[in-house]
């Protein structure tokens, strides 16, 4: 009886030293429980998980990395990269990085990041070590079939040094922007930040530790470690986490682990409905189906609700968010095709270029406000002065909100089409084709005009026969004659960003061959 009360007190202390942080979200469940099962791979329950990402946060502190470090993480996909994001979480600052990145673009990342400690797989991550910086520590890690953290480095060590805990307002994560237009810019992530984040996205889609999410993104992006792992540990679910994700074996899957719901982004969705074919497995265990981190087309929304017998949310985060700002709710509430949904825990708000927040149907920049956001980019005083007006954040994202507080995205402004002043939102055009039985995908573009500023260019990917005049005879049909494409590109695929996204500015310069 006496060590029952020890082990509630250790507990209720350790949970009051992790309030507000990362480790106060694996604080509470049950040692026994499941936190993660990597397909034929190791499990790791949540005693587990709790005292790996403890021996590898303390491991690092041996190794000399201090509160405010940055550690970059290069793993794929699986149990490794989780309790590596925890640890340095925990001890530092955690800096994900693509694993297929070349040597040349970690050599960007880690100087600009000032990152000298690496995690990666044993004999792993040539390009990555390629590129460390002078004095750097690199640490290997693997989980063995026990589910015991094998840790190796050649560095020297402080034995007896501990990572400690954390605070709320430590740095936990940083992350670089997509660059849609320029240099990526670095966001740091607070824990309070990541943890209002988390609890945001429990909320709307009722997360409990009945859950099995199904994590299809990479861990190295906000979507898959907040969205996908985060909120499960948060619910007490469990997070199912493949090395990489596999349309063919998505039935299976989902029958095997009975997965209850996944989040991903478009393209993966079209994936699954592309070459997973029709239901072939018992998919009764799940519930609904989260699609964010960019545009969700009408068309693919309903294909995937009808292949999949489930409710489709469209969410809508950003890095600079932790994440989640808007989603659509679960049923019985209403769900709109080409709607974000409503602010979910943040404060979303539709501003004109002077800073006035504007009225319910008119159209603007959306802006967002709340806990979830970051304080500001790093070492980037004219983004953030561009960035922030009377305590919003500018998204950047044109679009318009109505009374019932439900968001439409028009599009990047920065992308917006400029032919002759008038603003043409390329969005429109893509869902216009989409709805062409004979195109799989659409991404319009604008292209340099002497005359009219910009014109109109869209890539088409084809999944039938259709031509260049097919293409804008259907949209003469349904558009003004100012928004018809004068340029059609008939292409096998479209370019994509490592996590699935779109940026057509990308788009552009392959078509016109400066890619």
């Amino acid at each position: 009886m006496a060590d029952t009360a020890e082990t509630a007190r250790a507990d209720g202390d350790a949970q009051a030293g992790t309030a507000g942080t990362l480790l106060g979200v694996l604080e509470g469940k049950p040692d026994g429980a499941t936190a993660i099962i990597v397909p034929d791979g190791p499990r790791l329950t949540y005693g587990g998980l709790r005292r790996q990402v403890r021996r590898l946060a303390d491991a690092l502190a041996e190794y000399g990395v201090r509160r405010g470090d940055r550690v970059a993480i290069v793993l794929p996909n699986g149990a490794e990269v989780i309790v590596a994001f925890l640890a340095a979480a925990t001890a530092a600052t955690a800096a994900p990085l693509n694993p297929n990145y070349t040597e040349d673009e970690f050599r960007f990342y880690l100087e600009d990041t000032d990152a000298h400690t690496l995690i990666v797989p044993p004999g792993g991550a040539e390009a990555a070590r390629r590129a460390a910086l002078d004095g750097s520590v690199v640490v290997e890690v693997a989980l063995g079939d026990d589910g015991e953290l094998q840790i190796a480095s050649d560095a020297p060590r402080e034995p007896g040094r501990t990572a400690g805990n954390p605070s709320p307002d430590d740095v936990a994560l940083v992350l670089h922007t997509s660059g849609t237009t320029s240099r990526p810019k670095r966001v740091p992530l607070r824990h309070r930040n990541l943890v209002a984040s988390i609890d945001n996205i429990v909320a709307t889609y009722q997360l409990t530790p009945e859950d099995h999410a199904l994590c299809v993104m990479p861990l190295f992006h906000v979507h898959g470690l907040m969205a996908s792992t985060m909120s499960t540990f948060k619910s007490g679910g469990t997070v199912v986490v493949p090395a990489r994700f596999n349309p063919l074996g998505f039935w299976p899957l989902i029958e095997q682990e009975r997965v209850t719901w996944y989040s991903a982004v478009p393209t993966i969705h079209q994936l699954v409905l592309a070459r997973a074919g029709r239901r072939a497995a018992d998919t009764s265990s799940l519930r609904f189906v989260r699609s964010c981190s960019s545009a969700l087309p009408p068309s693919v929304m309903a294909q995937l609700e009808d292949l999949l017998g489930v409710p489709v949310l469209e969410a809508y985060g950003m890095t600079e968010a932790s994440h989640q700002m808007c989603s659509n709710p679960l049923p019985p509430a209403e769900r709109r095709p080409g709607s974000v949904g409503w602010g979910t825990g943040v404060g979303v708000g539709i501003m004109d270029d002077e800073g006035n927040l504007l009225p319910p149907g008119a159209i603007g920049e959306v802006v967002i406000q709340g806990p979830n956001v970051t304080s500001g980019y790093e070492n980037n005083p004219e983004a953030n002065a561009a960035s922030f007006t009377n305590g919003w954040f500018r998204t950047g994202d044109q679009g318009s909100m109505d009374e019932a507080g439900y968001v439409v995205l028009l599009g990047r402004i920065k992308e917006l089409i400029n032919r002759g002043g008038e603003k043409i939102s390329p969005r429109e055009i893509d869902e216009l084709l989409l709805q062409h039985p004979a195109v799989a995908e659409a991404v319009a573009f604008g292209q340099p005009h002497p005359v009219w500023g910009e014109e109109v260019a869209v890539a088409v990917v084809p999944q039938g026969e259709v031509t260049a005049d097919e293409v804008q005879r259907y949209c003469r049909e349904h558009l003004s004659e100012f928004k018809v494409p004068k340029r059609v590109y008939i292409v096998d695929t479209i370019p994509r960003t490592p996590t699935g996204k779109v940026q057509r500015r990308h788009v552009a310069a392959a078509m016109s061959g400066d890619a």
